[in-house]
């Protein structure tokens, strides 16, 4: 674990996600993808089916959030991360389309994590309760698909030192699993 945040930009490479350890800081530049649930639910529909995604997710990073309107001359609202779980039924089908990256809060599930062992991807958290201080790190934002679910839509935002701790690493390194063990009273 480095003391000083590594900067990163989209799309990650795979020798970008090899070298990322879980406790390390990152500040994340270039394209993020929002999605949430519903829109989990629809790509995963897609893939399924074998249609085309309404983004490529090679090498990209998505963020779950569902932002708040943007106030008069800013281009989003408040968008702080939203609970990681959630997405964990959709994450491996995206992670095995070759996404490298997920944004989020909260644990991931043992599926997810073996997916991004296999495939190479890397689980960032964003601080929960700072939607208004990670709006700031937004430079544009515009919806790509499924604008009728509205916060949910899928946005394409372009970030600039998106401030993030590596959760879990590629190799399974559990943070939040680190942390608890090392507070935790022994018998």
């Amino acid at each position: 674990m480095s003391s000083e945040p590594r900067r990163l930009s989209t799309p990650l490479s795979a020798a970008d996600v090899d070298s990322l350890r879980s406790g390390d800081q990152v500040l994340l530049s270039g394209v993020l993808y929002t999605a949430r649930d519903a829109a989990h639910a629809r790509l995963v529909e897609l893939i399924k089916k074998g249609e085309t995604l309404p983004f490529d997710p090679a090498g990209q990073v998505i963020y779950f959030v569902g932002p708040t309107p943007p106030p008069p001359g800013k281009v989003i609202g408040s968008c702080g991360p939203t609970t990681s779980y959630r997405m964990d039924p959709y994450s491996p089908y995206l992670i095995e389309k070759g996404l490298r990256g997920m944004i989020g809060k909260g644990k991931r599930s043992p599926e997810v994590v073996d997916a991004m062992k296999t495939h190479g991807a890397v689980y960032f958290g964003a601080t929960g309760g700072a939607g208004a201080l990670i709006a700031g790190c937004v430079k544009e934002s515009e919806i790509v698909a499924y604008e009728d679910l509205g916060p949910e839509a899928i946005r394409r935002l372009v970030v600039k030192d998106f401030p993030l701790v590596v959760i879990i690493d590629r190799y399974g390194d559990d943070l939040y699993q680190r942390g608890r063990a090392q507070y935790e009273e022994k018998d």
